[in-house]
């Protein structure tokens, strides 16, 4: 295999390895048997990226080997193997059964067939105790994903996951209780300071203007709020079917004022930008074609989107009447999309507030980033970060943990609609004391305070090494 080592250009610098995984397809079926004799991983039902990631994990597995190696460490060097996910779990095989004397973390940040059931629109939370995870593996076609990260879970010396409510799903599916909760920590080192900070939003905001007036074809008001969710395009476990319906009713709340514009920025299958809007942008005088008031980019298939479809049911048409108007943008905010040619956090610094109303998500980097940015999130309790917000924090107004279940979906659409109503009502004063509650949250978040789970993580993983090593 050829590779690539180098620094990563993060706090650190950590050595990094580049691997071409793709020569060891030519042993995939060999490999496929040595770890079904070795710990009984069924691939033969695999399909889709399964080949493409074991390979890949088993790659890691074959570097730590000749690293490890190379360097003539031993179990007196205490070295640790932590894979991330399902598929790394191949790497975690190989170093167990080649190098035993290497420690194996697995860390599961979503078990796929939990996420597979909550995106087959099957209740996942009330029914959670009566699931087999092997039944609904083999329902859902989910068979070899789910056998791999079962199997690690069993095999590694230490198995975590991000948070509570996936711990709870671990046992369950996984019919593996986690040694220990690893929550998501961040550095905040990607958030501007001081005067840059001011500068950044004051850009964010005009862009999101112009890009929605130019969009619309008529000015919006000085006061007008901007609020955004973002994220993967599962429509159902990010919540976006929510997002949607709760602007409706924000819109249908006869005392709003303001004007609301709403981003949804999640990336989608996408032709590429709008010529129309971006000619508009660069000359004023430039033809537009106003039947499509909604998406900045062009789309490949505009009548089977799910987001488009819930703008058409719900009669979002962003007229100037309209209090609340809705803008689709389905590219990755790279800083190079050829509309806003902005990167997500340099639009996110824009918003008045974010909402993330998940219906699965383990974690939640989203309304963490938000609240980084001291812009104030709506987010569920069924995600990783709420559960630990209202664990956390008394009483907080930077983020809004609703409660979500299988069976209140109207009782979540009227509470985010509210909040977000009696948020924009605030004065000056009181949204400043908002947004300093959020950057508050965020500050609890940093991986220094996060950083000795992972420690606790590496003994548990050490200890259970040694008795692995000495009862063999």
């Amino acid at each position: 295999m050829d590779i690539r080592v180098g620094r990563w250009k993060i706090p650190g610098k950590p050595l990094t390895v580049l691997v071409n995984f793709y020569p060891l397809f030519e042993k995939k079926n060999e490999i496929y048997a040595k770890v079904w004799e070795d710990y009984g991983v069924d691939s033969l039902h695999a399909y889709g990226d399964y080949d493409e990631s074991s390979m890949f994990g088993h790659a890691t597995g074959l570097v730590m080997e000749s690293y490890y190696h190379f360097h003539k460490l031993s179990n007196k060097n205490k070295v640790v193997a932590h894979f991330n996910e399902w598929m790394t779990t191949f790497g975690a095989f190989h170093i167990q059964k080649n190098i035993p004397e290497i420690a194996t973390l697995f860390t599961t940040h979503a078990t796929s067939i939990g996420r597979s059931i909550a995106g087959n629109h099957k209740p996942l939370y009330d029914y959670l105790s009566e699931y087999s995870g092997d039944q609904m593996a083999f329902e859902l076609n989910m068979v070899s994903k789910h056998s791999t990260e079962k199997k690690a879970a069993h095999a590694v010396d230490c198995f975590t996951t991000v948070s509570d409510i996936t711990a709870l799903e671990c046992k369950q599916l996984l019919e593996k209780k986690p040694h220990i909760v690893t929550p998501n920590g961040f550095e905040d080192d990607f958030v501007p300071k001081g005067k840059t900070f001011t500068q950044k939003r004051n850009t964010a905001r005009a862009k999101l203007k112009e890009i929605a007036q130019t969009l619309f074809g008529y000015e919006l008001k000085e006061d007008t709020i901007f609020v955004s969710t973002a994220g993967r395009y599962e429509y159902k476990n990010k919540g976006l079917d929510v997002f949607i319906e709760s602007l409706k009713r924000l819109s249908m709340k006869p005392d709003l004022k303001r004007e609301v514009v709403a981003f949804i920025m999640v990336p989608a299958h996408i032709k590429g930008v709008r010529h129309d809007l971006a000619e508009k942008l660069a000359n004023p005088n430039a033809h537009m074609d106003y039947w499509n008031k909604h998406t900045t980019h062009e789309l490949h298939n505009y009548q089977n989107d799910n987001i488009i479809q819930a703008f058409q049911w719900f009669h979002f048409q962003n007229l100037q009447n309209e209090k609340v108007k809705i803008i689709f943008v389905p590219s990755y905010l790279n800083g190079n999309d050829g509309i806003f040619n902005l990167s997500y956090w340099d639009l996110l610094i824009g918003m008045d507030a974010t909402i993330f109303p998940s219906y699965y998500e383990p974690w939640g980097y989203t309304p963490l980033e938000s609240v980084a940015f001291s812009i104030p999130t709506i987010t569920t309790c069924l995600s990783g970060y709420g559960q630990w917000v209202k664990a956390i924090f008394e009483k907080t107004n930077g983020t809004k943990v609703v409660h979500r279940s299988d069976y209140n979906y109207s009782e979540v659409l009227d509470d985010i609609a509210t909040y977000l109503f009696d948020f924009i009502k605030k004065n000056e004063t009181e949204v400043k004391q908002v947004r300093k509650e959020a950057l508050d949250i965020s500050k609890k978040a940093l991986w220094e305070n996060f950083i000795n789970y992972y420690y606790d993580a590496y003994d548990i993983a050490l200890k259970n090494m040694n008795k692995r090593v000495k009862n063999k």
